[in-house]
């Protein structure tokens, strides 16, 4: 048997008709499913018949003769020319003195000659903020790098963002640090990265009218253009942007809140007690925002009716919905993963008559089964894959459409979270981070085929 993936979906669902129904015990499925094999190198423990390469690290030089900076984050990939992928990547740099990990290294000394007009926050002293975003060119038929350059510079703590349909990456900061001895501008705001081959740095411009908070990451709707966001704070919204033209996030658009009808200001951490139950759809209405750019918005937004939601991380659009992980959700605050469906009529005024849906797709309240998800993404053959950011071990989870859970691969060279799975466009790897030790990994093997 060569792995979990073999079986897919379908696999599952005998799987889950011989238990009797509920949630695959992950260390059962290990045994039917075969388990995840000790990584010679110690780095990343996968099932047998699945291979890693770390393609890049923290440290080493790019083909701009910059550094990859440190605390490689959310990711997204496009396609490129010839059947190349063209992946971003975000750099969870934190607010600091020194350019530690940054790009332009520790004194700052390889940013001489940037064009300082394209960074968002250059700094004081001509320290720039050390955040931002690196673009990797990939072959996927070799599994080559083929460029690897900074693509967005002076911003800070890019967490994790989402791909658009218009193929761009809209990275997000989180952070809400404001101007001082050190920093030019505030920061807390989103940005727009275009997916290019190309070395080359882009113009940092935040996009204002997306709002100013803990921006965790987004995922924009194909079909209606809308944009949804999540706040990485334990009293945080779950928001929505419409944008005034489609493509062109600049131009500005309307931020609101999501409420739960005939439930206002309901509290879905299930913290006390419990409010929300899994798989009960609950209709939804969207609160327009005031005053977007100050610190007490999740505040102001709860006390008028937004619901609150436990630290939402990451999120992504699949399967016709929105998923989304809050990561210290649930009465044991091992995470939870929400569901989303759009209205038919998303964002028009015909929504009020045809709602969109919200549920609790996964709480299990077991580290063994899920320990605090972080960023996620779906798969081709309609799974999630989600990365786990705890205190102690962290595994690659897969979760089918039912709600079965099962470990598509463990970090074994430490601790760290990992972060940013993203599958390729032809779907034959999939890329993430072990953010800590700054690598980035490509990970090939056979991957359910539809």
């Amino acid at each position: 048997m060569t792995g979990a993936y073999t079986l897919g979906f379908s696999g599952f669902q005998m799987l889950t008709q011989r238990l009797g129904g509920g949630r695959v015990n992950p260390r059962l499925a290990e045994d039917i499913l075969g388990p995840l094999e000790p990584d010679p190198n110690g780095i990343f423990d996968l099932p047998e018949g699945f291979s890693y390469s770390i393609i890049s690290r923290a440290g080493n030089t790019m083909r701009d003769g910059l550094i990859v900076p440190g605390r490689p984050d959310g990711m997204a990939t496009f396609p490129g020319k010839n059947g190349r992928t063209i992946l971003i990547r975000n750099h969870e740099m934190d607010a600091a003195q020194s350019g530690a990990g940054s790009a332009f290294g520790d004194d700052y000394g390889l940013a001489t000659g940037t064009d300082f007009s394209k960074i968002y926050d250059a700094g004081v002293k001509g320290n720039p903020a050390q955040g931002g975003t690196t673009t990797i060119v990939f072959d996927t038929n070799t599994q080559t790098v083929y460029n690897e350059y900074l693509s967005l510079a002076g911003t800070l703590r890019n967490c994790a963002g989402g791909p658009t349909p218009w193929n761009s990456w809209l990275t997000c900061e989180e952070i809400v640090t404001r101007s001082d001895d050190r920093y030019a501008k505030d920061h807390g705001y989103v940005f727009e990265v275009p997916a290019s081959e190309d070395t080359q740095l882009f113009k940092a411009e935040p996009i204002k009218s997306m709002g100013r908070f803990n921006h965790e990451a987004v995922a924009v709707d194909p079909s209606s253009n809308v944009i949804y966001l999540t706040e990485d704070d334990s009293s945080g919204l779950l928001y929505r942007f419409l944008p005034n033209t489609p493509g062109k996030l600049l131009d500005g658009g309307t931020l609101q809140a999501l409420v739960v009808k005939d439930q206002p200001k309901l509290d879905t951490r299930n913290w006390g007690a419990t409010t929300v139950a899994e798989r009960e759809p609950m209709a939804v209405e969207w609160m327009n925002l005031h005053g977007i750019d100050k610190d007490d918005l999740r505040f102001r937004g709860h006390a008028t009716g937004a619901a609150r939601f436990a630290r939402g991380e990451g999120m992504w659009f699949g399967n016709n919905a929105v998923y989304f992980a809050c990561t210290n959700g649930g009465p044991a605050r091992k995470g939870q993963i929400w569901k989303y469906e759009p209205s038919p009529f998303e964002g028009t005024e015909m929504e009020s008559t045809h709602p969109g849906s919200l549920e609790l797709f996964v709480e299990p309240n077991d580290g063994n089964i899920i320990d605090n998800a972080d960023n996620l993404t779906v798969a081709p053959w309609g799974d999630l894959v989600v990365c786990e950011d705890s205190d102690g071990d962290n595994f690659l989870v897969g979760i089918t459409p039912d709600g079965n859970v099962y470990r598509m691969g463990r970090n074994a060279v430490s601790e760290s979270e990992l972060a940013g799975a993203t599958f390729s466009p032809d779907g034959s790897t999939l890329f993430m981070n072990i953010q800590h030790d700054g690598l980035t990994l490509a990970i090939t093997g056979p991957w359910m085929k539809q």
